[in-house]
């Protein structure tokens, strides 16, 4: 019976898909033969530009060999010869970069003589992929013995901040008449670096030691301009004679200087002059330049030598409350030191004083510095800031404390107008109320950035006594954002059941690390005709912004007393003169 079964075609091509991920194996491939192609390439380039630079150095030392002994030398170099120190060469078409050192070894028992010369040739190519330097490195002697001659030997020794030798430090060494000597070279594992065969000269070479990322350090002309009388002069060498010479290097460092108020908010542009203690002459320092901050208030300074540096503001708008570190401060090597210049708006003659632990040479905070003289004496405590308060006159309204004269909210109790700068009891028909408490809540002091809060304190500090007792107190809030619309005040003990009745109480610890701070004062009389009185508020804090161990007094003028003390320390006392726009006063104390 025959089948009516249909029977597919088979098709003898391929389709679309069959030939797309033919083609994507293909190119994978493909892309891997010619990477592996492209690898062997160029290591057989790399294998065949180092053979050519070996064969290179190989080639100038048969130079060298076959040279007279006393030809052997650099064109301006020390020993001097007919080699230069540099040159280009092309073998191969590939162009190589030949750098030659050559250097007296082996002092003569008799002279200060070289019994035989180190020839170091290294070849390098710049335009090469993945090419080492080659270096060959011999010893050359004369057929025979050298006989004493003229000339002498400079060792330089290149030393650290900490005494420890510098390998491989850079010595310049160039006669300073002529110019026709340059010789250039590097120290050993103890940092010496011997140059033999000199010829004699007085003050005739001027030497510059450096190293990549360290500090530089050089001889002086003696008579030249700016520094006549240099510390380090330019060397002298006598015939048959060893000068040596040292000199210190190290890694450089950097200075960020930012410029702030107490608050830290932005000061910028504040001028200053910066100097090291270094010194490459009588009373010339190494560094010494005049300065400023950017709009941004900062100042980055790369490149600094270790040094111990003395920051002197010179800033006519500004007096500087403190600097952080004090100054002078020491800048270490391979390091970066942040320096903080705190200021506030310029106001007369002004002084800075710098409390010191005589033994640590620290700051000292909490210490009570008082300036006195008729009719003026003000104590004021180290490493602390203060906010007040002495005019409420404006009226209420304001939340955050930006007009000095207004504040947040009061009961209707309180009168701020009538006397102003003071708050008082409000009056109903000539009378006060015996029955009622009036009450001020300050604006939000912005600390500017997280505080510790130590002492409140208000004027006066003695009420009418008809007025009651405590008929004046406080309570104290703080908080980690200006926007919260709820503010825990407390008093003296943490909790909001007590309250501040004496000036110059502690504010609780439980009330630091925030930033922002309100007050409330409680007014209160027993008798309808006596009312108390408030005339300025303040508080005490530290934070970020306010440097340690140091204090500013503004608006001075004529001869004050000076004191300073602190428990367990010995109280320091004398006269001060006031007698430009900013000065400074560093005090040490010591123990008792």
């Amino acid at each position: 019976m025959e089948s009516n079964t249909m029977h597919p075609k088979k098709s003898n091509g391929f389709s679309l898909v069959e030939v797309l991920v033919g083609t994507a194996i293909f190119l994978i491939v493909a892309i891997s033969a010619y990477g592996i192609f492209a690898n062997v390439f160029r290591l057989a380039n790399g294998n065949q530009a180092r053979m050519l630079a070996i064969q290179l150095a190989d080639e100038q030392f048969e130079i060298v060999r076959n040279m007279p002994y006393l030809s052997v030398g650099l064109t301006n170099g020390i020993p001097l010869g007919i080699l230069p120190q540099n040159q280009t060469l092309v073998r191969g078409n590939v162009t190589f970069d030949v750098g030659m050192t050559i250097r007296n070894v082996n002092f003569s028992t008799t002279s200060y003589q070289a019994s035989s010369k180190l020839v170091e040739i290294t070849v390098t190519c710049s335009t090469c992929q993945n090419f080492n330097p080659v270096t060959l490195t011999g010893q050359i002697s004369p057929a025979n013995l050298q006989s004493a001659g003229d000339g002498g030997a400079i060792v330089v020794q290149v030393f650290d901040a900490n005494g420890q030798p510098v390998v491989g430090a850079e010595v310049v060494i160039q006669s300073v008449s002529t110019s026709t000597i340059t010789n250039t070279d590097v120290t050993n594992n103890n940092g010496i670096l011997n140059v033999i065969g000199v010829p004699p000269g007085n003050n005739a070479y001027r030497i510059t030691v450096s190293k990549a990322g360290y500090s530089t350090e050089r001889t002086y002309s003696i008579g030249g301009a700016g520094n006549p009388n240099p510390i380090k002069p330019d060397a002298t060498v006598l015939n048959q004679q060893v000068t040596q010479v040292s000199f210190a290097i190290d890694k450089l460092s950097t200075l960020h200087f930012s410029s702030v108020g107490p608050l830290c908010n932005v000061i910028p542009n504040v001028e200053f002059n910066l100097s090291g203690a270094k010194q490459i002459g009588a009373d010339i320092p190494k560094y010494s330049e005049a300065l400023s901050t950017d709009t941004n208030g900062t100042l980055t300074l790369n490149s600094m030598e270790w040094d111990t540096y003395t920051l002197l503001p010179t800033e006519a708008s500004y007096d500087i409350y403190g600097i952080n570190p004090i100054s002078p401060f020491a800048l270490n090597p391979d390091n970066i030191q942040e320096v903080q210049l705190v200021g506030i708006p310029s106001s007369g003659n002004s002084l800075m004083v710098t409390v010191v632990d005589s033994a640590l040479q620290l700051p000292i905070s909490g210490v009570e510095v008082n300036l006195s003289k008729t009719g003026y004496d003000v104590t004021k405590i180290t490493g602390q800031g203060y906010m007040n308060q002495t005019d409420w006159s404006a009226g209420s309204g304001q939340i955050l404390f930006t007009d000095p004269t207004k504040y947040y909210s009061d009961n209707g109790l309180v009168d701020t107008s009538t006397s102003t700068g003071d708050i008082l009891l409000d009056q109903a028909f000539g009378l006060y109320n015996i029955n009622s408490t009036g009450t001020l809540e300050s604006s939000t002091f912005d600390t500017g950035t997280t505080s510790n809060f130590y002492t409140f304190s208000w004027n006066p500090s003695s009420q009418p006594s008809l007025a009651g007792v405590e008929s004046v107190k406080f309570q104290f809030a703080s908080n980690d954002t200006s926007t919260s619309t709820s503010w825990d005040y407390k008093g003296p003990d943490g909790t909001s059941s007590s309250f501040f009745t004496v000036p110059g109480s502690s504010i609780n610890n439980n009330q630091n690390g925030k930033q922002f701070v309100r007050y409330k004062a409680y007014l209160s009389t027993e008798v309808a005709t006596v009312t108390p009185m408030v005339s300025d508020v303040s508080f005490a804090y530290t934070s970020g912004c306010i440097p340690p161990g140091q204090v500013l007094f503004q608006n001075l003028s004529g001869t004050y007393t000076l004191t300073v003390e602190k428990a367990g320390y010995i109280t320091v006392s004398g006269s001060i003169d006031i007698g430009s726009d900013w000065q400074q006063k560093k005090v040490l104390l010591e123990l008792q």
